[in-house]
């Protein structure tokens, strides 16, 4: 028995959604594996220098470390798992430009014209962001937190920090700063999408800078060094987000006065 037009629309129908939905992951597979390659290419290469690795991203607390101290290892692994992990990180770090490109790749055919040319630059706003976020944190925030607790530890106290400890305090601190200084990027995405405006986004500076301290103080160590390192530059990307945002509504203004 023939099945009615109005059912063969209605399977026709299905069976292109799954199609459409298989064509869907096995692209998201694809540009995962693709990303995963490209992290673990990197960590072989790296692997050979593990130990050197680990010495340069340890740097920052060795060089303020008093004459004659050291880092210890607690556990019976730790001297050989530690530097492999740390060369794992620095591979993910390295390859989050490849990474963040997959993830375009998989998003833009569903993007209009017009989108892929304002998400192009976001996309690149964003990995450059990001690594001035951890390089901050590497360079500035790290060299000042080691030295003043180096100098705070009581006297007849040495101070001797497990490797272990020491990759996973820095870990945090590196994807905190490095999330942080996306905060433009945020808010532009937040008024380019007509969710707030810079006027409402300006009338909350107070509550912002209090924010900011507040976080500070729960994602660093409890020291008023490193909560205002963070605090700040997360307080001054607040209002360069608000003036690009700014820019950003002028430019659309300009268009749309230019094309009536």
């Amino acid at each position: 028995m023939n099945n009615k037009p109005g059912e063969q629309r209605e399977e026709e129908r299905e069976q292109l959604e799954e199609s459409s939905l298989l064509s869907h992951l096995v692209e998201l597979r694809s540009r995962l594996m693709k990303a995963a390659a490209a992290v673990l290419i990197i960590f072989i290469g790296l692997v050979p220098f593990a130990q050197e690795v680990f010495t340069l991203v340890a740097q920052p607390l060795m060089s303020k470390l008093p004459e004659g101290a050291s880092m210890i290892a607690t556990r019976v692994a730790s001297p050989f798992l530690t530097p492999f992990k740390t060369a794992f990180w620095v591979a993910v770090f390295a390859a989050m430009p490849i990474v963040i490109y997959q993830a375009w790749a998989f998003v833009a055919p569903g993007l209009y014209k017009r989108e892929k040319k304002v998400a192009l630059p976001l996309v690149l706003s964003s990995i450059a962001l990001f690594y001035s976020g951890a390089a901050f944190a590497f360079y500035v925030v790290f060299p000042l937190m080691f030295g003043f607790f180096t100098a705070a530890t009581p006297e007849g106290v040495a101070m001797m920090t497990d490797i272990g400890e020491y990759l996973d305090f820095i870990l945090v601190l590196f994807f905190t700063f490095g999330i942080a200084f996306e905060v433009p990027i945020a808010i532009l995405l937040l008024v380019g999408a007509g969710i707030v405006s810079p006027k409402s986004l300006s009338s909350k500076r107070p509550y912002v800078l209090l924010g900011a301290f507040t976080l500070g103080m729960l994602l660093t160590p409890p020291d008023m060094i490193s909560q205002t390192l963070l605090a700040v530059p997360l307080f001054l990307l607040y209002e360069v987000g608000i003036i690009m945002s700014r820019v950003l509504l002028r430019k659309r203004a300009a268009k749309q006065n230019a094309s009536s």
